[in-house]
């Protein structure tokens, strides 16, 4: 039996749900040497696999895995806030876009709601969300509700496999409910009504979009804490515009405390953005104290 090769789209009490080449969705299960203690990363949904009959033989090399919930090979995080009920907390933002640095996944932002605000509050989110494009970010200002923005995030993400994340109340159910008509997912106003919130069941599969590619949704991804970053060298990594070209004094240099830091320079001259700078100073503060230094 000749094998063929496809993408693992919903995985369900031990089967695995192949998507191939030709669309056919084939139920599969996984050959005996690939299972490992039952470690449930064995094969995960987002996997590209190797089919022969009606099991899956072998596993290809991710690219990017996530945790929570269990899913391989993102294109995109669109980490997703509202300008306005409730209104966009940067801090977290930040937190959020170190998350997808620290997991291989390329974040773009999306701002809903803009229909609630006037036209110098949309100019004010732009001036504050100016540094995304400085590192090379693309961010969408959108309205489900009044269907604004919404054609140039489909075009862009058409043909990918795109993680949703963000905090509660920013509409995410109800854009992924416009990207895609798989399954519909419950927006807040209906989980308040039923009284189900937090505790709802949420499935690990791909919800395919209308135009092509794939989108789910990442409540677990939203967390405020701090991925497992190992050290300063990783930490400064996961901040793009703190990677130059230019040589600081000290080859080791933390970019906090040591003179001649041309980082420092850059957010004096207005290169780098300084609450971006606050928030790099911020973090590894929070990290020497709380982790580093207990491996010192």
């Amino acid at each position: 039996m000749s094998s063929i090769k496809g993408q693992v789209v919903n995985k369900i009490q031990g089967f695995y749900y192949v998507k191939l080449a030709n669309n056919e969705i084939k139920e599969c299960h996984l050959k005996g040497i690939l299972k490992r203690n039952e470690n449930r990363n064995n094969c995960v949904v987002g996997d590209n696999v190797e089919v022969i009959d009606n099991t899956i033989s072998h596993i290809f090399e991710r690219k990017n895995l996530l945790k929570r919930p269990l899913v391989a090979n993102i294109d995109y995080l669109a980490i997703q806030f509202s300008a306005k009920d409730p209104i966009i907390d940067y801090e977290r933002l930040n937190l959020l876009l170190l998350s997808a640095f620290y997991h291989k996944i390329t974040p773009i932002v999306i701002i809903n709601k803009i229909d609630l605000i006037d036209s110098q509050e949309i100019s004010e989110i732009k001036k504050n969300l100016s540094f995304l494009e400085k590192i090379g970010i693309r961010y969408f200002l959108v309205s489900e509700a009044k269907n604004i923005g919404l054609e140039t995030l489909k075009e862009f993400l058409k043909e990918k496999i795109t993680a949703f994340g963000g905090p509660s109340g920013v509409g995410k159910s109800s854009i992924i409910n416009t990207l895609q008509n798989q399954k519909k997912l419950e927006t807040g106003e209906t989980s308040k009504r039923l009284k189900r919130g937090k505790h709802t069941t949420k499935d690990t599969n791909l919800l395919e979009m209308k135009e092509g590619g794939y989108i789910i949704d990442t409540p677990g991804f939203s967390s405020v804490e701090l991925p497992e970053i190992a050290n300063e060298k990783q930490l400064i990594d996961l901040f793009p515009e703190l990677i130059s070209t230019k040589i600081c004094k000290f080859s080791n240099c933390s970019h906090i405390n040591e003179p001649n830091c041309v980082i420092k320079n850059m957010v004096e001259t207005g290169e780098i953005d300084s609450i971006r700078y606050e928030f790099y100073k911020k973090v590894y503060q929070k990290l020497k104290n709380e982790r580093w230094n207990k491996y010192e």
